[in-house]
């Protein structure tokens, strides 16, 4: 085809694009992809609509115009005017993107028996620095084939999940005792708080430590420790320093943005001085006896005995620090959502009583009765992606929108604009659980954790913790929140912040609230005599 057809054929997609991004009604902006008529001929990869050919022109334009906070709207922005795949091209980084559920499928299709994502450079230039092991989240091939059979056994299985599920659920009856006690102080018998930071303790209490290392770090009571807020604060500062050094060569970064460098490895220092601290006390515990019940993950690795404590070690602490954030947002997000939707809270909070009157169950039955809280928790994830995109290196050449892509080159899928197109989802800017519940075809809609063999290996931990959070609070409190408003958010690679530079009220990651307010701000009522409100 000559470059008149390839004009022609762009300027085709862009014309379908507008439509689909126009907001006109989800059947017609279908209607508009179905009966374009299919390309004679597969086009070349070069041809592939783009953002600029230049990478490190691109990289310097990202920097000055600070759209790397802004990184899931430049997404959506490219979709709107080059179509529903194009190329970019960022420093290092050269990837095809798409947003359409059916070119997600087939990318992970050719995704072969050892699937690759894209790297962290910073993270991994970390490791060699100080001399550590990789986990599985920067691992790849046959070794990172062997640490995830073993973690999946304890981490992401349905046997495994039955051990730490009443771990979980101790701790959300202790985060509603902690609100209790605030309540209490309050003669109104209500409480208005930013509950991001009690959030974060939350989950770091529970998945991240109880969980993982079957000893609490006693962030519900009234004073915390304080070497437990010098970890969250590290946590924070290793994800808000992420984002600038995703695109540059490690061997730069760490003269180009020294400082930024700088920060990055003593909040990573001060992650592994604090897991190393765990991991010393539960071996030293373990080496003078084994335990006799369940006492958390890293005690059954121990005793598993397939993997070395170096392996352990480098596992345990990604999955602790990998997974504080990436939960107390959606959590955040998910409590202003129900907050501003009072008819979701109320059906979400009738679903849990009519689950309680049917007396003491497990807690694995319990939760498979919660079909509306699951679906509330996937809305909020379809709206607020703690990742917008998943990225997967296809093994095989392939096609794309009619575009061929070579085996190996980096493709990417963006959460964010799928979960808020009207071609894929109807109504998108509602907040409706109720979408999860039918026998529409869902199908690679839903790709908050990923997908396959590579997805996130603590989806079970997130997704059961989320929900027995939930469980509880709705099942004690009525949530309000200060301000309806659309929250304005800027991304922070997995955490989202206020535009004016405080951490918003955030959700899966990204969102927005209005300027010198708490993002979220929910409000928590109880009902008269300390009963849950009706």
């Amino acid at each position: 085809m000559g470059a008149h057809g390839r004009l022609s054929s762009q300027a085709a997609r862009r014309s379908i694009s507008r439509t689909l991004w126009s907001g006109q009604p989800c059947r017609s902006a279908a209607t508009v992809v179905a009966t374009q008529p299919a390309a004679s001929k597969v086009l070349p990869f070069e041809a592939i609509p783009h953002s600029g050919h230049n990478a490190w022109i691109n990289l310097f334009q990202f920097w000055r115009s600070n759209s790397f906070q802004n990184l899931h709207h430049v997404m959506q922005r490219n979709f709107q005017n080059l179509g529903p795949i194009y190329r970019e091209k960022l420093g290092t980084h050269d990837s095809i993107n798409v947003f359409l559920p059916h070119d997600a499928a087939q990318l992970f299709r050719a995704e072969g028996t050892l699937p690759r994502r894209m790297g962290i450079d910073a993270w991994t230039a970390h490791r060699e620095l100080r001399n550590q092991n990789c986990g599985i989240f920067l691992l790849n091939g046959e070794k990172w084939l062997s640490d995830r059979l073993i973690l999946n056994k304890e981490v992401i299985s349905l046997m495994g999940a039955r051990k730490f599920l009443p771990f979980l659920d101790t701790v959300a009856e202790d985060f509603v005792d902690f609100l209790h006690r605030q309540i209490r102080k309050n003669s109104r018998g209500s409480l208005t708080v930013d509950l991001y930071h009690d959030l974060f303790r939350f989950t770091l209490e529970g998945k991240r430590h109880y969980v993982l290392y079957g000893e609490r770090l006693g962030l519900l009571e009234e004073r915390p420790r304080p070497e437990s807020q010098q970890f969250i604060e590290a946590v924070e500062t290793m994800l808000k320093t992420t984002l600038p050094l995703l695109f540059i060569p490690p061997g730069v970064m760490r003269w180009v943005h020294r400082g930024l460098w700088l920060d990055h490895v003593a909040a990573w220092d001060a992650i592994f001085k604090h897991a190393d601290r765990c991991i010393q006390n539960i071996y030293q515990e373990f080496c003078v006896a084994q335990p006799c019940k369940y006492s958390g993950i890293m005690s059954e690795l121990l005793l598993q005995e397939e993997m070395s404590l170096d392996c352990i070690k480098a596992n345990m602490i990604e999955l602790t620090a990998g997974g504080v954030e990436t939960t107390a947002m959606p959590l955040l997000f998910t409590l202003f959502e129900l907050a501003r939707n009072p008819q979701v809270q109320a059906a979400v909070r009738e679903e849990i009583r009519r689950a309680d009157a049917l007396g003491p169950q497990e807690l694995s039955k319990v939760l498979s009765g919660l079909p509306l809280l699951k679906g509330a928790i996937k809305e909020t994830l379809r709206l607020y992606p703690v990742g917008i995109t998943v990225q997967r290196y296809p093994v095989r050449d392939m096609v794309l929108q009619n575009y061929h892509v070579p085996a190996g080159t980096l493709c990417q899928v963006s959460l964010y604009s799928m979960g808020r197109s009207p071609v894929v989802f109807r109504n998108p800017e509602r907040y409706d659980p109720t979408r999860w519940l039918g026998k529409q075809d869902n199908g690679f809609k839903a790709l908050a954790f990923g997908f396959g063999a590579r997805q996130c290996i603590g989806r079970r931990l997130a997704e059961a913790e989320m929900q027995l959070f939930l469980m509880h609070v709705l099942r004690n409190f009525r949530v309000d929140t200060v301000s309806k408003a659309d929250i304005k958010t800027v991304y922070s690679f997995a955490a989202w912040r206020g535009e004016a530079g405080g951490w918003l009220p955030p959700s899966t990651p990204s969102q927005e609230i209005p300027q010198g307010t708490v993002p979220c701000c929910p409000g928590l009522d109880r009902g008269p005599w300390g009963e849950p409100p009706p």
